[in-house]
């Protein structure tokens, strides 16, 4: 038999594989009874090769593609010997898990008796034993207070179910019924993928089929390598931070240096802080995961997702970090603690590149929502039945904004590709609460030219007596939704706590009043455990996504649309957008001076000393001052890398030159301590201070920085202006076969 489809089969084999990935989704969500796999989708499922590579994933968390891979490669290495219906269960972070409460399942695919593939599914269980309820302990000193840990075990022995194995996971779970049902789920998730590609296999032939998902993750590889032509080469350098570890409100670096040349990206980790005495830490895997949640969606929008996008880059760190722990360090919050934060470097990283890059800079997005705050409730219902809820509405935080359009409201995180969030009616439902308000929060999302899109926040009570609340987040005190080309962050986390019912009114009466809510307490990052009572309330807002480009700058049509929506509160649009709105309209003589005034603040110089600004500086927007022979590209909003005669040299389009012979234009910018907006919620942890560099000629935003408090901003953008680098690739154009973002001026 053929093992070269022909070009009609090929494709049908190929689309056929992922609608089986999808079929999977579809058993287990029909199958499991959690909610964070029914509503949340908070779930993975995709084939892979013989050798562990994945060839199909969907659409739900792009965290945990590498991991389930991670436990395929830990049975191949162990020569274990495998049979047509095994199932194997894993939850080891050591091993291939983010952390505990990620059941893992994968199974071997035999046909004829050859194994052929494999099939691999992974969800979050709300608990998975410990010391405390949810697996998730911020007392925890090391992982074997974390709950159960399964390296790589036959829970399916060649079809046959072993009880015993069972049995011994779920005797660890506060919730044996929940996660016994998963499991069973995974089971049908996985005989799903095993029926459906035999007889795939059998129609088409097992050579055929196999060469098709080869021939996929060569041609993502393929694909990605292109796409890493077009951005220009050089280093890029971010970090980014999480407070409190549980045990200490001590502030951690995840630092990036990612490196790029021709088809390859380098990605540095080596600069991260020491794994932590608390449960914040990743593991390999964990590291691996977030790579790849910011990185498949961020380049491989338009493309196959599959390994063939990660095959191009290489990712580095010494063991005994934050992001590469080794035993015993308890890593129970991993999955919304460190990991979440290596996906937000990778994202700033990587979006800096597109913001540099001719045809791609439409691409180019500042970060989104950069946390996963945690609320876990358990407890005994109205009908003494146990329960527990990992709350997933955080996952309505605001999606970053684009170059050339604001970030939704509530669109979640990037790793989260299709965020979902249960109703509150589904929640209130399932579990014994009471919702006083879900709603997006005003002056969340980023400001800038564009602005990042809003989170959302909520109050909440008990509708029975008491039960026990796990609290945690960081990005309490962190603003990790950065901003691009002057943009801002996002707001923070702000959780509190407080008494806002009366003892005889308890909120099973509807009497919960969001008025009295002003007398809430915080929290910070990391309360931990707390019992909670039905004249209890917990409030939470969630971080907004980052701005792009100066607030400034932004049409003040839009903001005078986002005061009217509540987007934007009018002291927002005054104090941040130097938008004076009056009788449902902006201005236009008070805003160009406050506008004026307010550039001339950043520059420490009288009013009249500033020039007029030049006005929303696009990608198209060409630096005054050009000579005939001049080409320039954009590196973002307002700065431009021109080429001339005389060399390299990054301007302002309000004609500052900031440097030669580079691009660390921070160089030559005026760089002022900035405080972030209160109305943001925005609060900075001790350790930290923000900076913002300013065009010296006019005072516009060209970068806003959160970095440690005594330090200089870091020089984030680096690239080669050497022979060979973009130096030659911009030598090598004519003008006609020029994009529009990379011009040639021409004399009239």
């Amino acid at each position: 038999m053929t093992t070269v489809p022909d070009p009609v089969v090929g494709p049908i084999v190929r689309n056929r594989l992922l609608a089986i990935t999808d079929q999977m989704r579809l058993a287990l969500q029909s199958v499991s009874g959690s909610p964070t796999v029914t509503e949340a989708s908070d779930f993975f499922t995709g084939l892979y090769l013989a050798d562990g590579s994945f060839a199909t994933m969907g659409y739900q968390v792009t965290f945990e593609a590498p991991p389930v891979g991670a436990l395929i490669r830990h049975l191949l290495a162990q020569r274990r010997p495998l049979h047509p219906g095994d199932r194997i269960i894993g939850n080891d972070p050591f091993v291939g898990a983010l952390h505990q409460n990620d059941l893992q399942m994968c199974a071997p695919l035999f046909v004829d008796g050859e194994l052929i593939a494999w099939a691999g599914v992974m969800a979050h269980e709300t608990d998975m034993g410990g010391m405390d309820f949810a697996s998730w302990s911020p007392r925890a000193t090391e992982i074997w207070q974390e709950g159960l840990r399964i390296p790589a075990v036959t829970l399916v022995d060649a079809g046959t179910l072993r009880t015993d194995v069972l049995d011994m996971v779920l005797a660890a779970t506060r919730l044996p019924a929940q996660v016994g049902l998963d499991v069973r789920a995974f089971i049908a998730t996985l005989n799903v993928a095993a029926e459906r590609m035999a007889a795939l296999c059998h129609r088409y032939g097992t050579p055929v089929v196999q060469t098709v998902m080869t021939r996929m993750v060569e041609a993502s590889e393929s694909a990605m390598r292109a796409r890493l032509r077009e951005l220009p080469d050089g280093t890029v350098r971010v970090h980014d931070y999480l407070e409190h570890d549980g045990h200490a409100n001590r502030l951690f670096t995840v630092d990036l240096v990612a490196t790029k040349q021709d088809d390859r990206l380098v990605l540095d980790f080596s600069g991260s802080s020491p794994q932590a005495a608390g449960f914040v830490n990743c593991t390999r895997a964990g590291l691996a995961g977030g790579v790849a949640g910011a990185l498949i969606p961020t380049l491989g929008w338009d493309l196959a997702w599959n390994d063939g996008l990660l095959r191009p880059v290489t990712v580095t760190a010494p063991d005994r970090l934050i992001c590469t722990a080794l035993p015993p360090a308890p890593v129970g919050s991993a999955t919304v603690e460190t990991v979440w934060v290596v996906s937000n470097v990778v994202a700033a990283a990587l979006n800096r590149l597109l913001a540099a890059a001719p045809g791609l800079q439409y691409r180019a997005q500042a970060v989104c929502s950069g946390t996963m705050a945690t609320f876990n409730l358990g407890g005994r219902n109205q009908y003494g039945e146990r329960f527990g809820l990992h709350l997933m509405d955080p996952l309505a935080g605001g999606f970053g904004a684009f170059c050339d359009r604001d970030g939704t409201d509530a669109a979640g995180p990037l790793n989260t590709p299709c965020p979902s969030i249960a109703d509150v009616e589904v929640n209130e439902q399932v579990s014994p609460l009471f919702y006083g308000y879900r709603r997006m929060a005003p002056d969340s999302g980023g400001p800038g030219r564009r602005r990042g899109g809003r989170g959302a926040e909520i109050a909440l009570t008990l509708a029975v007596p008491e039960a026990a609340a796990l609290i945690m987040t960081h990005g309490a005190q962190v603003p990790n939704a950065t901003g691009l080309s002057g943009g801002l962050p996002g707001g923070t986390v702000r959780q509190q706590w407080g008494h806002g019912i009366a003892a005889d009114a308890p909120a099973a009466t509807g009497a919960f009043d969001p008025a009295r809510l002003t007398r809430l307490a915080d929290l910070g990052p990391k309360p931990g455990s707390m019992p909670m009572t039905d004249r209890d309330v917990f409030a939470v807002r969630w971080q907004g996504g980052g701005g792009i480009g100066d607030p400034l700058d932004r049409d003040p049509g839009d903001v005078v649309r986002d005061v009217i929506s509540g987007a934007v509160t009018p002291g927002q649009a005054a104090e941040v957008y130097g938008v004076v709105v009056c009788d449902g309209q902006a201005d236009g003589a008070a805003t160009v001076a406050r506008r004026r005034a307010l550039r001339a603040a950043r520059l420490g110089v009288p009013v009249g000393e500033v020039p007029e600004d030049p006005g929303p500086a696009f990608p198209e927007a060409a630096p005054p001052g050009l000579a005939k022979d001049d080409r320039w590209l954009s590196l973002g909003d307002r700065l431009r890398l021109v080429h001339g005669r005389d060399g390299w040299r990054v301007v302002t389009t309000g004609g500052a030159l900031l440097c030669r012979g580079h691009t660390r234009w921070r160089t030559g910018a005026t760089l002022r301590a900035m405080q972030l907006p209160e109305a943001s919620g925005a609060t900075l942890h001790r350790d930290l201070t923000v900076t913002a560099s300013c065009c010296p000629a006019t005072g516009a935003l060209l970068g806003v920085d959160v970095h440690l408090a005594g330090t200089q901003p870091a020089h984030d953008l680096d690239l080669d202006l050497s022979p060979g680098g973009i130096a030659d690739h911009l030598a090598t154009k004519t003008a006609p076969a020029m994009h529009a973002h990379v011009n040639v001026i021409e004399e009239p």
